[in-house]
């Protein structure tokens, strides 16, 4: 092989190595979050932290929460434990208020790797006690329903789902955070997300979207109100 194509061969590899080096994906935000500013005095700056469900949101015909010094961090894909790494990143470092974590059903799905309710448990921990440690207040929203994984059929997150959701529950009773329960409002007698809620039963659409707003604002006001 000749000198150059053999250089351009080892760039090309070394580029694709830097690339897959950001297993958290913290370049996504990186810019967005440098350009911006403090918050204002009085601000109740609150940011939501996900994977698809979160990042899509964004998309929502009826806006993400207009008027609001909301910010959206979610990253189609993700689990909890990329979530961890870029916690302070895509949450600390912005001095929000609130922190509202949307996680979990791709680390059932398997999205990076195989994984157990504990250890999915201990990375909600950890970023809430990372939270908690810089001021900042905690909401942990409910899986939503799920019945199958279009990308990824038969690991029955029906069944795998409610467990993770009653810990949640459970958590945030004993260390005084905000449960927000989605899956309640959302599930059907399967356990799986409402069929008008959504058009590949995990993620939600315009009228999904409907259903969780209103519920988040709910839980940021107690949030807020906790002393």
């Amino acid at each position: 092989m000749r000198a150059a194509a053999l250089l351009a061969l080892f760039s090309a590899f070394a580029q694709g190595q830097a690339i897959n080096q950001d297993w958290p994906d913290l370049a996504r935000y990186h810019q967005e979050n440098a350009k911006l500013p403090s918050p204002a005095p009085g601000e109740n700056r609150v940011v939501f932290l996900g994977d698809s469900i979160t990042d899509a949101w964004i998309n929502d015909p009826a806006g993400f929460f207009p008027g609001k010094p909301y910010l959206d961090r979610g990253i189609s894909g993700q689990t909890t434990p990329q979530m961890l790494v870029r916690f302070r990143a895509d949450v600390i470092a912005l001095k929000p208020k609130v922190v509202v974590i949307l996680a979990g059903t791709n680390d059932i799905a398997g999205n990076t790797g195989p994984t157990t309710p504990e250890a999915i448990e201990d990375n909600f921990m950890s970023m809430a006690e990372l939270a908690r440690a810089n001021g900042i207040r905690v909401v942990l929203a409910s899986i939503l329903p799920a019945y199958d994984y279009p990308w990824r059929p038969g690991l029955h997150p029906d069944h795998k789902i409610p467990p993770l959701n009653a810990w949640l529950k459970d958590y945030c009773g004993r260390e005084g955070f905000v449960y927000l329960d989605y899956f309640s409002a959302m599930a059907d007698q399967r356990n799986g997300l409402r069929p008008e809620l959504s058009a590949d039963g995990v993620h939600p659409n315009k009228a999904g979207y409907a259903i969780m707003t209103p519920l988040a604002e709910k839980a940021i006001a107690e949030a807020l109100a906790q002393k």
